[in-house]
């Protein structure tokens, strides 16, 4: 009896032992994994801290890179935004666009060649990376401007057009309608002294003429627009304003004249206006002269500046997008108007006081209800060479407005169905 119990008790012991031994083992193969575990999120966390690289080309004014750097820098350590300039940046584009060694992942520029490029195949839509949302509180007609074939390719970010502009000391009131404007030049346009000067040749400061009458260059689904009643109409009817100014209008001439107080008003773009000032001239900002006949005002072209992002970056989806939402913000546009007097393309930027007290964002805003924006079909390149060989034909010449109308037409239709 004595013999059976002890063997019975060795056998429990032994039996304590392997359950033990196996439990040991089990606890040191689950720490083992525990701490293999731990040293692969460890790895994995070091990776997440590794930044993404984003390269965003521009070919504007430095002080406007200046203001997207400060922006995008924000978005350090995670996101390292580089804005670099770029010379011919639409040409460059044009070879580099499907290469993502060599293209960037990001550029800023007028939304005008957003056609080109997405039948390049080289974009892709904004709102592969942000809700549409996002576009909510933007002023409609910059929206429109970044819209190709009912895609959005581009994160409007400010625009610009042309103003009306007036020597304070030379001319007491802007005037109201188009009537107004030529009475004031009859009487003051004399002795190499000018009521009224434009670039009246040249189809981006004209074209203004044109939208008036309800005619266009172009429209969206790329017909030319040149022999359209309303258009010849415009054309006809500007014609007698020409007549009351230098025979050349050129940038340079017209330009000069205004900065010597030699003309008493002009139509000209807000980036004149620091040389403007620095000559001393005390210049007016009016709303753009109704014309009588149809009741609507000169209604000039608008390019929105912004940014558009290149397929090779899809791959950093998740930066792109917030980049794309930092620049979607209020700030960078109120400090873009602060910086060089842009309008922002955000109505929610103006609310701030600086905003709200400069006179030309404010009137460029009112602007942006009846400006139209620049074309983005790809067609409109070979528009800009015809328009103005039309109006110089009459303007500079003596060529009859609806026979040069329809001559141009022609040509426009031959030159779109050969880049076809």
């Amino acid at each position: 009896m004595k013999k059976l119990l002890a063997i019975l008790l060795i056998a429990t012991l032994c039996m304590s032992t392997i359950v033990g031994c196996g439990k040991k083992k089990e606890e040191e193969k689950n720490t083992t994994a525990n701490l293999e575990s731990e040293n692969t999120s460890g790895d994995k966390k070091e990776e997440a801290k590794e930044p993404t690289h984003i390269k965003i080309w521009y070919e504007t004014q430095e002080a406007i890179a200046e203001e997207l750097q400060k922006e995008l820098d924000k978005l350090a350590p995670e996101i390292v935004v580089s804005v670099e300039r770029k010379e011919k940046l639409t040409e460059t584009l044009k070879l580099v666009g499907n290469d993502p060694s060599s293209a960037p992942d990001m550029y800023f520029f007028a939304h005008d060649k957003i056609g080109i490029f997405a039948e390049m195949g080289i974009l892709s839509p904004i709102t592969n990376f942000i809700p549409k949302s996002t576009f909510d509180d933007f002023i409609p007609m910059t929206v429109s401007a970044a819209t190709y074939k009912d895609q959005i390719y581009q994160l409007p970010i400010y625009f610009e057009s042309l103003l009306f502009m007036y020597n304070k000391a030379l001319m007491k009131e802007a005037p109201r309608t188009t009537d107004d404007l030529l009475a004031y030049m009859e009487a003051n346009t004399k002795d190499g002294n000018y009521g009224f000067v434009e670039q009246h040749s040249t189809a981006y400061f004209t074209v203004g003429w044109i939208h008036a009458y309800d005619g266009f260059v172009i429209n969206d689904k790329a017909e030319p627009g040149l022999d359209l009643k309303e258009t010849k109409d415009a054309i006809k009817y500007h014609k007698q304003f020409v007549k009351y100014m230098p025979i050349d209008g050129d940038y340079n001439t017209m330009t000069t004249l205004f900065k010597e107080g030699k003309a008493h008003s002009t139509i000209g773009g807000p980036w004149l206006i620091p040389d403007l000032v620095e000559n001393g001239i005390d210049i007016g900002i009016a709303p753009m002269p109704v014309v009588n006949e149809t009741l609507k005002a000169i209604s000039p072209f608008a390019g929105i500046q912004g940014i558009c992002v290149l397929k090779g970056a899809e791959s950093k989806k998740e930066a792109v997008a917030k980049v794309l939402e930092q620049l979607s913000k209020p700030d960078i546009g109120i400090n873009l108007a602060k910086a060089i007097g842009s309008a922002p393309v955000n109505n929610n930027c103006y609310e701030d006081d600086a905003v709200k007290s400069n006179e030309i964002v404010m009137t460029l805003k009112k602007a942006s209800a009846t400006a139209v924006p620049m074309p983005n079909v790809p067609e409109m390149d070979v528009m800009w060479a015809i328009t103005e060989n039309l109006l110089s034909s009459v303007n500079k010449g003596d060529a009859d407005p609806v026979t040069a109308s329809d001559e141009a037409q022609k040509k426009a239709l031959e030159q779109i169905e050969a880049m076809k």
